[in-house]
């Protein structure tokens, strides 16, 4: 991230090797995470990959991912109107991360499903997993777990990583309580996908009005003189 932000130009091309390399690379994660589970013996159930289209399940996979979806999307467009501290930091790396044309919005929205399906598998499924094993306690479970997962997002500066730590919590909660990780990735998937539709939208200038879907180099206003 530090090394985004210090360019003064991010092409599609750049974006889109960068959405490549991350989807490759969470794969291989899952895949070697995986190997190791299989190697320690834990079950499918142990990982949270049963009872997952009970209809319970699904109206919770559902139904939170609309209402995780919308508020996401309102609490984007409130802090782009705010004075919040994070905004111009979030304008920076907006300009450089977020989808600025139709096929960069393509390969972001495989990201964002890769990223929903990878990283809860790996904290929600593994991590969990192995922490029961271990012989912790639920409430160390969900601690541990949600403190491993609010680390491996300090990219996104403390305040991102404090709070994606706290949605963790939540997330490893009903983990833990439906025995199915099909709601969490449903709802992971779909915090990215608003976030780089709405970051889009209300935090680059330049798409203020046409979103993601308007073609373009990927220039950040301020870069061309004007």
């Amino acid at each position: 991230m530090r090394h985004l932000l210090a360019l003064a130009h991010v092409s599609t091309r750049d974006r889109i090797q960068l959405y490549v390399s991350t989807i490759l690379f969470q794969w291989v994660l899952v895949l070697i995470v995986g190997w190791r589970a299989v190697a320690r013996g834990l079950s499918i159930d142990e990982l949270g990959l049963t009872g997952g289209w009970t209809p319970a399940i699904l109206l919770l996979s559902i139904g939170g991912t609309g209402l995780i979806g919308v508020a996401h999307w309102r609490n984007l467009r409130r802090m782009a109107r705010s004075n919040h501290p994070a905004l111009e930091r979030l304008r920076r790396l907006g300009a450089r991360l977020f989808p600025r044309s139709t096929s960069e919005l393509m390969f972001y929205i495989v990201l964002a499903l890769t990223a929903g399906i990878c990283e809860e598998f790996i904290f929600r499924g593994f991590v969990i997993a192995a922490l029961f094993r271990a012989g912790l306690s639920t409430w160390a479970v969900v601690f541990c777990s949600s403190l491993m997962f609010g680390v491996a997002h300090l990219y996104q500066g403390k305040g991102g990583s404090a709070g994606t730590g706290i949605l963790g919590i939540l997330f490893a909660m009903a983990r833990i309580t439906y025995h199915s990780l099909l709601p969490v990735v449903a709802w992971h998937a779909a915090l990215d996908v608003v976030a780089g539709i709405a970051g889009a939208r209300f935090f680059v200038p330049a798409l203020a009005d046409s979103g993601p879907g308007a073609e373009g180099d990927g220039r950040h206003p301020n870069e061309n003189g004007s």
